[in-house]
């Protein structure tokens, strides 16, 4: 229950995010509510993750770089931003990293 928890808590964020960029940094006033609740309950929702006993090093580490990998990709596609090589294996190395995160929670368990 504890993944399910995590991986709606990334879309939330990852919701509020786009919809902050579609405001214009919150100049379309239209924009708050789905600003505001997203935030909340993403933040809700990894709080459900971490209360299911998911390690908070593990929740975060995924969180943050789902985050980061579907923004970016999002944002490419929504709004045309840039999203060059670079970018792309920053993206790759950062899920990396998560990975070996995750690997040694698992060893020390």
């Amino acid at each position: 229950m504890s993944w399910l928890y995590l991986v709606l808590a990334i879309l939330c964020e990852v919701g509020a995010t786009m919809s902050l960029r579609a405001s214009g940094g919150l100049r379309e006033r239209k924009w708050i509510p789905a600003v505001v609740g997203g935030y909340v309950a993403a933040f809700v929702l990894l709080s459900f993750a971490l209360g299911h006993g998911m390690a908070l090093g593990v929740a975060y580490g995924i969180w943050a770089a789902a985050g980061v990998a579907l923004t970016a990709v999002l944002a490419r596609w929504l709004f045309r931003e840039p999203l060059t090589r670079v970018m792309a294996l920053g993206i790759l190395l950062i899920a990396g990293g998560v990975l070996l995160v995750e690997l040694g929670a698992e060893a020390m368990a």
